[in-house]
């Protein structure tokens, strides 16, 4: 019924135009959505109780929603809406079988072309821990998904083995993402198989990068090929590598750190084609450490002392692990501990993972504004109470009249 003093207007809308997501809709507004969806050859008809609009709209929902049914999540976007009655025709929650085919006809495309759209580095000059110097602090990092133990996931995504080797009980999708530290905001991600290896879908998201950029990677990511391909943009480099690795000393600086090259595995021999960086060594001491067989060792591109003295880089280094919550906000907190992805099919999985990447980007947009708003460090802003507060508002704002 609608309030007193309400009237219902007569008028061609549908419901496509009065879904009302709250943040959703604010980091993903519906004409950005329509011209993705276009640019996809995805679009449909408007009269469709799935118009691609809404299925984009339910994908995002569902993965903010995580671990509720298919026709919850409709209820949940669309509830308090029905009465208004602005819409032409008559408008019902669409059951579970019409929305999974509403899914698959969408594919995976709009959402990964929506993020491309979207996703932009946030840190301003106000961001705490967002620079170093005149550097804007990125981190590259990867993880896994676990999948639903389908035909079609297990053949593309394969699985892991356990320590006894034998196989794990779900296929596992692998990750790599790029993600600004003073924001935690993710700017790029590839997805692969599990059998592609963290290294190769890195490559990928170096075309991310340019000059002004300082990227941070732990000992994942050596190799000589994959440095070369990470600051051939202009990109400055900060990594820790493996302590086996031989570093010849070429001039010692005043700082501590030391100037070296680095070959490919083939040529350390001969120490053909060498790359030169900067060593930074290090070591942990106190009671919260455990005792190191090796000091830490970096490598930077960053040659100069005087520009980025040995022991910043050394504290620098460390805010690597915020990529590491970042992650972890992203699969514990939005999709849930020890989830399993709802999609039995590669393409809803890539699909689902767009979707989480997406709601997680619009979650750290609203942080990121609060933070800079209140001229406060965003990590001091607590991400579950910021998705719960997504949550309320998706349905508060479903609940009021158009």
């Amino acid at each position: 019924m609608p309030r007193p003093g309400q009237v219902k207007l007569e008028t061609d809308e549908r419901l496509s135009d009065r879904i009302a997501i709250g943040l959703l809709t604010r980091t993903f507004p519906p004409e950005l959505v329509d011209r993705v969806v276009d640019e996809c050859g995805r679009s449909g008809q408007r009269i469709r109780l799935l118009p691609p609009r809404v299925v984009v709209y339910f994908v995002l929902a569902m993965c903010l929603f995580s671990g509720q049914g298919y026709e919850e999540v409709a209820r949940l976007l669309t509830q308090g809406l029905v009465w208004a009655k602005r819409w032409s025709g008559s408008w019902q929650v669409p059951t579970t079988a019409a929305i999974s085919r509403a899914r698959v006809k969408l594919g995976p495309a709009p959402l990964k072309a929506l993020f491309a759209e979207v996703a932009r580095p946030m840190a301003t000059e106000l961001t705490a821990g967002g620079w170093y110097w005149d550097w804007r602090v990125v981190a590259v990092d990867g993880t896994t998904f676990d999948v639903p133990d389908s035909a079609g996931n297990a053949g593309y995504f394969g699985r892991p083995k356990t320590h006894r080797t034998q196989r794990c009980a779900y296929p596992q999708v692998r990750m790599v993402a790029l993600a600004e530290c003073g924001t935690h905001a993710i700017t790029a991600a590839a997805l692969g198989p599990f059998t592609v290896s963290e290294s190769v879908l890195a490559r990928q998201l170096f075309g991310h990068l340019g000059a002004g950029d300082l990227l941070l990677a732990d000992r994942g990511f050596a190799g000589v090929g994959l440095w070369r391909a990470a600051c051939a943009g202009g990109a400055d480099l900060l990594w820790r590598i493996r302590s086996h690795l031989i570093l010849p000393v070429i001039e010692e600086l005043g700082d501590g750190s030391y100037l070296s090259e680095i070959v490919e595995a083939k040529d350390h021999r001969t120490r053909a084609d060498p790359t030169i960086v900067r060593v930074v060594e290090y070591t942990l001491e106190g009671p919260g450490f455990p005792a190191q067989q090796a000091p830490y060792r970096l490598i930077t591109t960053i040659l100069d002392p005087d520009a980025a003295p040995a022991a910043e880089l050394a504290a620098l280094y460390h805010e690597r692990w915020e990529i590491e919550t970042t992650l972890d906000e992203l699969k514990t907190h939005q999709r849930g501990p020890a989830q399993v992805l709802r999609s039995r099919s590669p393409e809803g999985v890539e699909q689902e993972i767009w979707g989480h990447l997406l709601v997680h980007y619009a979650i750290r947009t609203l942080m990121h504004d609060t933070a800079d708003h209140a001229r406060v460090d965003a990590d001091r802003l607590s991400f579950t109470r910021s998705i719960r507060l997504a949550r309320r508002q998706v349905t508060a704002q479903a609940g009021f009249s158009p």
